[in-house]
């Protein structure tokens, strides 16, 4: 882990250089704020906003290799640009324009996660959002990881509003019900909470 943290604050350098507004999440920000676990890669939001991708895809195509020979128009079309580090580790830069993305970077701090490297990472609050959304198994398993480790650092009442608006976003408002799930079982560890209805 600590060979992917210093990479990840080498892709960091080369970002701040670069004047970009950005924070980790995903596998980096999990390891901050709850139970770490083996991943292999690094996941970012860069602020783009709507209109200026092009610029800053060819910015960052200059700082680092593409997975795929089409990354730039995988990255226009999706949303996501697929990048790697010279030891070849994945880098998945999420395009970040929406209101809630922007308020994750803006809400995002350094950590020393390891010596040496200190990352900026989105808060425990915008992880669980960010892993509901996705709602992949093993989100869900991070998730209670966090939840049990923050117990009662988390924002709740931004935490299900900004959760309410991309699940309607998404068609899937039952990623409420999902959350609240997850947070019955954790809640003699994390104390009792109300969801607002």
């Amino acid at each position: 882990m600590n060979s992917l943290l210093r990479a990840g604050a080498r892709v960091q350098t080369q970002l701040l250089a670069r004047g970009f507004r950005f924070c980790f999440i995903g596998g980096i920000a999990n390891f901050r704020w709850g139970t770490p676990r083996l991943t292999n890669d690094l996941d970012l939001t860069v602020l783009t906003g709507f209109g200026n991708e092009a610029p800053m895809i060819a910015a960052l195509l200059e700082a680092f290799a593409p997975r795929r020979p089409d990354a730039r128009e995988f990255a226009l079309q999706h949303r996501v640009l697929l990048l790697q580090t010279p030891e070849e580790i994945a880098i998945d830069i999420a395009l970040g324009a929406m209101p809630f993305e922007e308020a994750t970077v803006d809400r995002a701090t350094d950590a020393e996660l390891a010596r040496g490297a200190v990352l900026r990472t989105c808060s425990a609050t915008d992880l669980v959002v960010h892993k509901a959304f996705a709602a992949r198994p093993q989100d869900w398993v991070d998730i209670e990881g966090v939840l049990v480790r923050q117990k009662g650092a988390l924002a709740w009442p931004q935490l299900w509003a900004d959760l309410e608006a991309l699940a309607n976003l998404k068609g899937e408002p039952e990623l409420l019900q999902d959350l609240e799930r997850v947070a019955r079982r954790a809640e003699a560890v994390i104390g009792p909470f109300e969801r607002p209805r």
